[in-house]
């Protein structure tokens, strides 16, 4: 292990798990042609925003028959339309592993107050049982669990001929892992995690049978404007045609747009999946070689491979109380940022202690390759001032 402060630094340091980094290439000069001071429903906003929903089909190659819409709030607000517009025509399951997922479990279970939900939990680092799941019932539940990273490994556990609807969560997924859009019913995720984009978007994918629930089925409880997607019972489709609830940053339009077209040049959706999976076998074999750290994800078939979620094992550390070990670990991340080697890569700040670093499709593999000399000289460094304050 190098004690030596390593002589190079990653290109790009950028390792946050949200908003993540730009696409590589990016600048603000992509950006000086947007529609600034237009109205979005004026010919040339209404053209962008339908761009982005017909890219965003192309690179994710959602079926046609499908709906995509850009709306308000980011993920939270694509989850939350779902769940209010959607839930309480049968009972629910609802899973969780993560801090986001547990935030669904309050909102079905404290806001909406549906009486006839099932909670399946897991710790961190772990999935609940999938063959337990019902999708006769509706199933909400996260692809990609951000702040533990761990993932569902595929959709073999979702049955093609369910009665109930899947509401899936799949904003650390979304272009960097195979969505099985034949499983999913609802899906969300925003334009700042994979793709790099701006926050405060979300995006919307609706099967055709979320689309007849919607059609057929009008829930108990008021409907926030923001929320509502049919009128008279009949789904508005100019909300997927790029007709927004509230009004968008066109600047965040065009930005995505610009990350979707890079996605396009570089070989769409199998070249992002690829760039995702490379990026994270750079740390997988770090990780394997590096006694003083392992994954927060057990199986090795539900490691993310876009939100590496670490834990520090080594005993010097693990041998202390609990605000010690998290206090080790931010100090990791905070003298690596004064460094400028890496930003914002202490771990989720209601998950276990350790680090987080962020391998999606925009970051570069050779930047984490230098990131991880990096790690083993801050701890080192770290382990050197905890065996002082001893």
């Amino acid at each position: 292990m190098a004690h030596d402060m390593p002589g190079s630094r990653p290109a790009n340091p950028r390792f946050s798990c949200g908003p993540c980094t730009k696409r590589p290439g990016w600048s603000l000069d992509v950006l000086k042609d947007a529609p600034l001071g237009r109205s979005h429903r004026a010919k040339i906003g209404k053209s962008r925003l339908k761009l982005a929903i017909d890219l965003t089909r192309e690179i994710l190659e959602i079926p046609a028959d499908y709906r995509v819409a850009i709306v308000p709030a980011s993920d939270t607000g694509a989850v939350e339309m779902a769940l209010w517009s959607l839930l309480g025509e049968r009972g629910v399951d609802v899973l969780a592993w993560e801090a986001f997922s547990a935030d669904w479990v309050i909102d079905v279970t404290e806001q909406l107050q549906l009486d006839d939900v099932r909670v399946m939990t897991a710790d961190y680092g772990h999935l609940p049982d999938l063959s337990k799941v019902d999708c006769d019932r509706d199933v909400v539940f996260p692809w990609n669990g951000t702040t533990s990273g761990v993932r569902v490994p595929n959709a073999d556990w979702i049955p093609a001929d369910r009665e109930g609807l899947t509401i899936c969560d799949g904003t650390s997924a979304a272009f960097a892992q195979d969505l099985d859009w034949s499983k999913l019913d609802v899906t969300t995720f925003s334009w700042q995690k994979v793709m790099g984009g701006e926050a405060a978007h979300g995006m919307l994918v609706l099967s055709p049978r979320a689309v007849a629930r919607l059609e057929s089925y009008k829930p108990a409880w008021p409907m926030p404007k923001l929320f509502r997607m049919t009128k008279n019972g009949k789904l508005l489709e100019a909300l997927f045609e790029g007709e927004t609830v509230n009004t968008p940053s066109m600047l965040a339009v065009e930005d995505y747009i610009d990350t979707l077209n890079w996605a396009k040049s570089i070989g769409g959706l199998d070249a992002l999946q690829r760039r995702a999976d490379d990026n994270c076998k750079v740390l997988t074999d770090w990780v394997a070689k590096t006694p003083w750290v392992d994954f927060l994800a057990v199986e090795p078939a539900n490691r993310s491979n876009t939100s590496i979620c670490l834990m520090i094992v080594d005993p010097a550390v693990t041998s202390r109380p609990a605000e010690i070990q998290a206090e080790f670990a931010k100090n990791i991340a905070a003298t690596l940022e004064i460094e400028k080697a890496a930003y914002d890569i202490n771990s989720y700040r209601d998950a276990p202690a350790g680090l987080r670093i962020w391998t999606g499709s925009t970051v570069e593999t050779k930047d984490l390759e230098v990131l991880t000399e990096w790690l083993d000289w801050a701890f080192v460094r770290a382990k050197a001032g905890l065996a002082k304050a001893a």
